[in-house]
């Protein structure tokens, strides 16, 4: 009789295919039919009686199913065996963390004395009271314009206008001084609107060190010269040479200051300036990743904006999940379009300040501009909307600046050109949804 042979158990460990063949030998019962599988060059010896090559091929199923006792040992070890490797996996994982973390450079942190806020709005006292937080002895200066916003900080360390049920850390405090604020500051942290940003960093040029870091919260296109933040700060203070970083990700001022897990990204040119930025801000609740691609976070981050009005307007008109799966997923491409066009790379746009920033601002009620595109979409006026509303949602400005910037560099975003005609009241939401839903059919890009 020709030699058989055994069943090629890959994904067993070798030890536990040893005990197979053993089980194979203990457990069959006479006369068993020997059984093919369905690999021509893969036989089954079940018994040693003569083998009929005429027997049917039956899947490799059948031949556990024939004995439950060897279908039994075989789930019980091969659970045993996926769950040692999934342990020595996330063991590795751990010891590859701790080992990194002891080698983290923290002199960053422990070099900085005064890190300065421009703006009292959501995100940028959230900031505020992260990095007072990573040191008590650290001074955040707030450079605000509200008199009563600056009064209630410095008072009862509280912004009462956005988080009046959150105190502050003691060593936040606010200031309308902005001489005083920017004062031997070795970090300077810009959370003020993208469309009133210049004429605020023209008002406090003579005051800021040439210097100074500038990290960028702020996301959106400056609307007449579809500038981003990268080219506003350095040209409103009249220093090309300004040091520049941008953050951005998914990220809600709210969960900040819960202090809720959080993943975030600082881009600059400057890989140095992106390490320092890291080393930072970084803290057990808020993870920060580098990149150098400037143009990619800052593009996504302006448009994303744009594409969470989309979204909030087909939930306003109650369109269902595909529509919104459908939406988002063209939104996505179209910035990638327009992304990559700048100069942009495509792994950034799938990063956490693009795709990661587009679910978020998509798809949770807490998204200013969402809320904007969902009473859009349940009729409502824009003016009347952005009257009842105490923050900027930046996407509404942001919209017309995109579409010229489209065509500049001859890319077409229908998603988000229909968002600027209707935020222009040229186009009704259920007009535009007739228009996307007519375009040409057209192959997956």
């Amino acid at each position: 009789m020709p030699a058989m042979v055994e069943p090629p158990f890959s994904f067993l460990s070798s030890k536990i295919a040893h005990n197979l063949k053993s089980v194979q030998s203990s457990a069959q019962p006479p006369n068993f039919l020997p059984i093919r599988y369905n690999n021509p060059t893969t036989t089954c010896s079940c018994s040693a009686e003569n083998v009929d090559p005429t027997h049917p091929v039956l899947p490799q199923s059948i031949v556990f199913s024939q004995n439950p006792n060897l279908s039994s040992d075989i789930r019980n070890r091969t659970t045993k065996d996926r769950r040692e490797v999934v342990r020595l996996a996330w063991e590795k994982l751990v010891r590859w963390s701790r080992s990194w973390r002891s080698k983290a450079n923290t002199d960053v942190l422990e070099r900085t004395n005064k890190v300065v806020v421009l703006g009292g709005g959501s995100f940028g006292t959230a900031m505020a009271a992260h990095i007072a937080n990573r040191k008590s002895k650290l001074e955040v200066n707030m450079l605000v314009r509200d008199p009563q916003i600056c009064l209630s900080i410095n008072e009862k360390h509280r912004n009462f206008k956005y988080f009046p049920e959150h105190k502050l850390p003691e060593n936040v405090v606010a200031t309308m001084d902005a001489k005083a604020a920017l004062l031997n500051a070795d970090y300077c942290l810009h959370a003020v609107p993208v469309q009133f940003s210049t004429s605020f960093l023209e008002g406090i040029s003579d005051c800021v060190d040439p210097g100074l870091p500038f990290i960028s919260l702020s996301k959106g296109l400056e609307l007449n010269t579809l500038r981003m933040m990268s080219q506003i700060i350095p040209r409103a203070l009249r220093n090309p040479r300004q040091p520049y970083i941008v953050l951005s990700g998914p990220s809600f001022a709210l969960e900040l200051m819960n202090k809720l897990p959080t993943a975030m990204v600082v881009a600059s040119k400057d890989k140095k300036l992106a390490k320092a930025a890291q080393q930072l801000l970084a803290s057990r609740n808020l993870r920060i990743n580098t990149s150098s691609d400037v143009t990619g976070v800052e593009i996504a981050g302006a448009l994303k904006n744009v594409l969470a009005i989309a979204a909030g307007i087909v939930e306003g008109l109650n369109l269902g999940n595909n529509s919104m799966a459908a939406l988002v997923a063209q939104g996505c491409s179209e910035i990638r379009w327009l992304a990559t066009k700048m100069g942009a790379k495509s792994t950034t746009i799938t990063g956490l300040s693009g795709t990661g920033d587009i679910m978020l601002t998509c798809f949770v009620n807490l998204s200013r501009n969402r809320t904007v595109g969902v009473r859009l979409g349940s009729g409502e006026n824009l003016d009347d909307i952005l009257s009842s509303m105490n923050q900027v949602a930046e996407g509404v400005s942001t919209a017309g600046a995109v579409i010229a910037l489209a065509q500049k560099y001859n890319v077409k975003m229908p998603v988000l050109t229909a968002v600027a005609r209707i935020i222009d009241n040229e186009l009704t939401p259920q007009k535009a949804v007739l228009e996307l839903m007519s375009l040409p059919q057209v192959e997956e890009v």
